[in-house]
C-alpha cells in the first residue's frame, strides 16, 4: 500500500489506561489516551436550561497530526470532521452508512479504520471513538484509577445514553459536538461497540478485529511501559484484573454479532479489501 499523509485530528479520548482497556490500537500504539476522566462528555444537543455538560478533555500528546481533520491520499482529500446534511435526487435526507468496528484493546481497530478511510471512494467520513464516552469519575474513583484498581473495561464505565444519541444524530446528518456534521460514512470504533443492542441497531455494518491475545498484550506492555513510563507490575495487574476478564466476558462473545471478522487484525489486507467491496 502506498504511503499516505494523515492530517486529521482524531476524536478526543476520555479513557485512562491507567484505567481504560481500549487505549490505542495498532502495532505502534497510535495516540496515548489521557488520564482518567474528570469531566463528562458534551451532549450533542443544545438544550436550553440546566447545566451544560462538558466534554472530557484529552491530554493525548501523540496524535498523528493536529493540522486539521483531513486525510490526504494522493490527489484525493477526505474530510473527517463531517459535512452538511445531503439529500438524494428526490430531495429526501440520505442517512450515513455507519460502520461499527469492535475488538479487544490494542487489536488494531484504529489501523483498520484508517485503511477503510484510505480506500473509500467518498469525500466525507466522520470518525467516532468510544473512548470519548467514558463516564466522569469522582475523586474516589480517580484515586482507584491511579492505583490500577478502577475497572474501565466494563459496560458501566461508558455513557451509552449519550453515545446512542450522538450516533443517531450523525446517522441523520445532524451536527454534534467535536464531529461537526454527519457524513457519507461514519466509522465508530471501540472495545464494547456491540454490547448494547440499541447501539448495534444503528450500525449498517459490524466488523470485529480479531487479534491474538499475546500480540495485544505485547502492544499494551510496550505502549504503557515505553511511552507512558508505567511499571511492569502495574500494567500486568491491570491487564489480569480487568482487561483480560473483560475481553473474555464482554467483548469476545459479541463477535457473533459481526458481519465481518478480520483475523490477524490490520495485517489481514485481503479481508479489509473484501470488506470495502460490501460498503
Amino acid at each position: 500500500m502506498s504511503a499516505f499523509n494523515y492530517n486529521y485530528e482524531p476524536p478526543s479520548s476520555a479513557s485512562s489506561d491507567s484505567g481504560s482497556g481500549s487505549g490505542e490500537d495498532n502495532d505502534k500504539a497510535i495516540g496515548t489516551p489521557p488520564v482518567s476522566p474528570r469531566t463528562s462528555p458534551k451532549s450533542p444537543l443544545k438544550i436550553s436550561g440546566g447545566k451544560k455538560r462538558v466534554r472530557t478533555a484529552s491530554n493525548s500528546t501523540s496524535s498523528p497530526s493536529t493540522e486539521g481533520p483531513v486525510v490526504r491520499s494522493g490527489s484525493r482529500t477526505i474530510y473527517t470532521a463531517g459535512r452538511p446534511p445531503w439529500y438524494d435526487t428526490q430531495g429526501q435526507l440520505k442517512e450515513a452508512f455507519v460502520i461499527g468496528i469492535c475488538g479487544g484493546s490494542a487489536s488494531g481497530k484504529t489501523t483498520v479504520s484508517k485503511r477503510i478511510i484510505e480506500a473509500l471512494d467518498v469525500q466525507w467520513v466522520s470518525l467516532l471513538s468510544m473512548d470519548s464516552f467514558y463516564k466522569i469519575l469522582n475523586e474516589e474513583q480517580h484515586k482507584l484509577a491511579n492505583q490500577n484498581e478502577y475497572n474501565f473495561d466494563c459496560p458501566d464505565a461508558f455513557d451509552f445514553e449519550l453515545l446512542i444519541e450522538t450516533l443517531k444524530r450523525l446517522k441523520e446528518g445532524k451536527s454534534v459536538e467535536k464531529t461537526i456534521y454527519g457524513a457519507n460514512v461514519v466509522i465508530f470504533e471501540g472495545i464494547m461497540n456491540f454490547v448494547n443492542k440499541e447501539l448495534r441497531d444503528l450500525m449498517d455494518m459490524k466488523v470485529f478485529v480479531d487479534t491474538d491475545p499475546d500480540i495485544r498484550l505485547a502492544r499494551r506492555l510496550r505502549r504503557d511501559i515505553t511511552e507512558r513510563g508505567r511499571e511492569l507490575e502495574g500494567v500486568l495487574k491491570q491487564y489480569n484484573t480487568f482487561v483480560k476478564p473483560a475481553y473474555d466476558h464482554y467483548i469476545e462473545p459479541t463477535m457473533t454479532y459481526a458481519d465481518i471478522i478480520v483475523p490477524r487484525g490490520e495485517y489481514n489486507v485481503k479481508v479489509v479489501k473484501t470488506m470495502l467491496q460490501l460498503i
